[in-house]
């Protein structure tokens, strides 16, 4: 009888893996490097020797597996086509398919983006727990999220759904954004657009501020701790950010009307400070709403994408 679902998280670094039971209790977890020679293919070959050698020294069958999901950053078609993961040398890939292979094909496999199923990780058991409609924000380099319906994930028929970072929320912006564009909640609420954001609101200013002393060092955390310990240039920064990702999210409950948001990602770290910023600019541009979507915490950290990716070989 099936005990067990491994969730696998494919990073650009790393890939994290984890043994689960089938009801969300993690049972072991370990890394593998992420070996990106000769585009990528060595990185599910190692995963799959590593996995068969956890499952030996733990005394599991590999009939006690349920399945095992997989995680990948990089959009994700329904059937499983993976097009291009950038980060990993990987094009015209099918992850689930090799997956299966190397596991002797008697194990189910599924694929997702690595937001998502992020996303789906903390529905599962993290700060969304409980709600079975959530969207999750990573605040990350960058800005990722991923969006849940009815306990399931909307990826899109196109594997981009969900592209939260991409959002174009800011007229008048010059520089370009990495996907081309200009003015996306990406250049201005990601840890590096909080940094743009202050050493430009520093540029244009001759106001004394804390931030000034870390130089070109500065961090989306000083800027952080900066605003926290009342720093005028520094609250300007962060309530600036904040607004545009509370208008951000105001747009998205007008389309997807989650239960609830989940901000997770390096930039979260600050906390409720934050999360209240982020609620005050959301709730002023959803009059509409009498029942807002409430904005939480993730609790997941760095777990959230094993959490989902095992989740995700359970709903498929």
């Amino acid at each position: 009888m099936n005990q067990y679902c491994v969730g696998v998280d494919v990073g650009g670094t790393t890939v994290k893996c984890g043994i689960f039971t089938l009801t969300g209790v993690l049972m072991d977890k370990w890394e593998v490097p992420t070996r990106k020679e000769e585009d990528g293919k060595y990185i599910l070959p190692d995963v799959a020797d590593a996995l068969k050698k956890r499952l030996c020294e733990k005394g599991i069958e590999r009939t006690d597996i349920e399945g095992i999901g997989i995680g990948v950053p990089g959009p994700v078609e329904p059937n499983g086509y993976v097009h291009v993961c950038v980060n990993l040398g990987w094009h015209d890939h099918w992850p689930a398919k090799e997956m299966q292979e190397l596991m002797g094909g008697r194990i189910r496999c599924a694929v997702g983006n690595d937001a998502n199923v992020a996303a789906l990780g903390e529905m599962w058991q993290g700060g969304g727990k409980g709600h079975a409609n959530l969207v999750m924000v990573t605040l990350g380099t960058g800005v990722g999220g991923g969006l849940i319906i009815d306990g399931q994930i909307i990826a899109g028929v196109h594997g981009a759904g969900a592209e939260i970072g991409h959002i174009q929320v800011r007229d008048g912006e010059q520089e370009a954004c990495n996907c081309g564009g200009h003015g996306c909640l990406e250049q201005v609420a990601s840890a590096t657009g909080i940094v743009r954001e202050a050493k430009r609101n520093l540029a244009a200013s001759d106001e004394a501020s804390t931030m000034r002393a870390f130089g070109d060092a500065l961090s989306a955390r000083d800027v952080c701790d900066c605003a926290k310990a009342g720093d005028p240039l520094a609250v300007k920064t962060i309530d600036t950010s904040m607004y545009y990702l509370g208008r951000a999210l105001a747009t998205i409950s007008m389309v997807a009307d989650p239960e609830i948001y989940v901000i997770g990602g390096g930039v979260s770290r600050a906390g409720q400070y934050l999360i209240d910023l982020v609620k005050k600019h959301y709730v002023d541009y959803t009059p509409i709403l009498t029942k807002k979507a409430d904005i939480v915490l993730a609790t997941l950290g760095n777990d959230a994408g094993i959490y989902g990716s095992a989740k995700l070989v359970l709903t498929n």
